[in-house]
């Protein structure tokens, strides 16, 4: 056996052994946290509800009180909307920094999130009155347009595609689409039915919505943990990964379809709401390492916390009125980002 082969065996061994006590801590007391923000995030709102009329609600629904309907009709759909695009979000910015190698990349800043708003604005322009299930196609498909334009940029790149370069042809790509889609919506005169999705917030998700995630959720999340340990030993450089039998062309596509699905179902309900997949994904390879069996699922935790947080926040901010919860998410984010890209940018 080769002496690279040695090293790429050594490598995935030391994979094998790390992380475990973490990320088990993420999904104990992770889940335990998640339980009580939505706890939380269904009793706060413009009328607060105690606790115990929140778990009554739940478990021994009465449809003559009002709480209660208040409850089921409004705050729980939302609640569990937040968890659900929270994972959704930390998930696939987990897989695109994997598969890219790329401690930048993430949903919102690789153009993924503005192609998918951008094609959202088209069809509010040409297809007026369309269901959930249209807006959500039309969302998977201007994602994958806003990634296919950022890596068709990046790939042009002199001296070749770097973290920064990529982030910077995202930002760029991502600033046209979303001028594109405020012009779209001020011609067609459909500014204020997208003004919900620029700003990025939960307020409109029902249970429809809910039932539409947690589709995505089964198919979407179930294949990243398939192919959870396929994106580690990916995530350690083709060669190693090529050096180890595996098929990178088949384990790219699946991390592609996966992000396109997820990022495209978040966007369909709440809109542009960036940087979780920049900052969850980071936060749990320091405490978990960097085995993606542990990370992916850790992050799910993680990014539907935040999200739960966030939106309690963007509600609490401004009371009785709501804050864009993208603008919640972004305080935390930005400073994040630029953190990273002044790290990066030392390699150019």
């Amino acid at each position: 056996m080769s002496h690279s082969t040695d090293n790429d065996l050594s490598n995935e061994n030391k994979i094998k052994n790390k992380g475990p006590f973490g990320a088990m801590m993420i999904l104990i007391f992770g889940t335990l946290a998640l339980i009580f923000g939505l706890g939380l995030s269904i009793s706060i709102g413009a009328a607060s509800i105690d606790l115990t009329t929140v778990w009554q609600a739940i478990f021994a629904f009465d449809a003559d009180i009002t709480d209660h309907q208040i409850i089921q009709e409004v705050r729980l759909p939302r609640a569990l909307g937040s968890v659900l695009i929270g994972a959704f979000l930390a998930v696939s910015g987990a897989i695109m920094q994997g598969m890219t190698r790329n401690p930048l990349a993430s949903p919102a800043i690789l153009g993924v999130t503005d192609g998918a708003a951008f094609a959202i604005a088209i069809a509010f322009a040409f297809f007026p009155g369309m269901s959930y299930l249209g807006l959500m196609g039309w969302s998977f498909a201007g994602a994958g347009l806003g990634a296919m334009l950022v890596f068709g940029i990046g790939a042009f790149a002199k001296g070749g595609v770097t973290p920064v370069k990529l982030a910077l042809a995202g930002v760029a790509v991502g600033a046209m689409l979303s001028s594109f889609s405020s012009a779209i919506a001020i011609h067609f005169r459909v500014a204020q039915d997208m003004s919900f999705w620029f700003a990025g917030g939960l307020a409109g998700v029902q249970w429809i919505s809910v039932q539409l995630l947690v589709i995505a959720a089964v198919v979407g999340l179930g294949l990243a943990l398939l192919i959870s340990r396929s994106i580690t030993i990916l995530s350690l450089g083709e060669e190693v990964s090529k050096g180890l039998g595996q098929k990178t062309v088949v384990v790219k596509t699946a991390g592609i379809i996966v992000v396109l699905l997820l990022t495209g179902a978040a966007v369909s309900v709440a809109g542009r709401i960036g940087f979780i997949g920049l900052v969850i994904p980071h936060i749990t390879r320091f405490l978990t390492g960097v085995d993606y069996r542990w990370i992916i699922p850790c992050s799910a935790i993680l990014g539907a916390l935040l999200l739960v947080l966030a939106d309690l926040g963007a509600r609490m901010v401004n009371a009785p009125y709501e804050t864009p919860v993208g603008a919640i998410t972004a305080l935390i984010g930005i400073p994040f980002f630029l953190y990273l890209a002044r790290q990066e940018g030392r390699g150019l």
